[in-house]
């Protein structure tokens, strides 16, 4: 379809496109939308005067466009170089603080038997019932909860101050609650 615009460099209604469509191999029915396909590409303009609707393509307008399509597709390409040449530069910056040292070696070494002792820990913790609990132990876990809970009640009170004496009356219910609990 191209080829009509291009040959003849003058415009054409879409009556006159359907007409001259089979004789460039396409079919009558599909010219409306190869037409509105090219429209959409930006290959052939489209200009409504009055009540016809005009279609034109120039070669040069073609030309015109591939130039700004390359030109575009140059600054991408320059721009996605400079950002690979930032993120190399960046990498090695932040691999000079790491390099494998003996020290370095020890410190992670000492790290991962401090995580591993901390997570046997807290698995040991987890099997043992309440009761098995020595004092120290269960003071440190009830502070550390009744620490968090009282945290939350402050950040909920200054978060949602419009729904403060809600957050109080659900505080108490709740604390009734856990006390009932307790007692049994």
């Amino acid at each position: 379809m191209l080829q009509i615009f291009y040959e003849s460099q003058d415009f054409y209604l879409l009556k006159e496109l359907e007409k001259m469509g089979p004789k460039k191999g396409v079919i009558s029915q599909s010219v409306k939308d190869v037409v509105q396909s090219l429209v959409d590409d930006d290959l052939v303009l489209r200009d409504k005067i009055g009540t016809s609707v005009y279609f034109w393509s120039l070669p040069s307008c073609a030309g015109n466009q591939l130039r700004t399509t390359y030109n575009k597709l140059e600054s991408d390409l320059s721009n996605s170089k400079k950002r690979y040449m930032e993120l190399l530069e960046q990498r090695d910056d932040l691999k000079r603080g790491r390099e494998d040292t003996d020290e370095r070696e020890d410190a992670l070494e000492e790290l991962k038997a401090v995580e591993l002792l901390h997570k046997k820990l807290k698995r040991m913790l987890l099997r043992l019932p309440i009761r098995q609990l020595t004092d120290g132990q269960a003071n440190i876990i009830l502070n550390e909860t009744s620490d968090n809970i009282f945290t939350l009640q402050q950040w909920c009170s200054t978060t949602f101050p419009q729904a403060k004496e809600q957050l109080e009356h659900m505080y108490r219910e709740h604390r009734l609650k856990i006390g009932r609990i307790n007692s049994l």
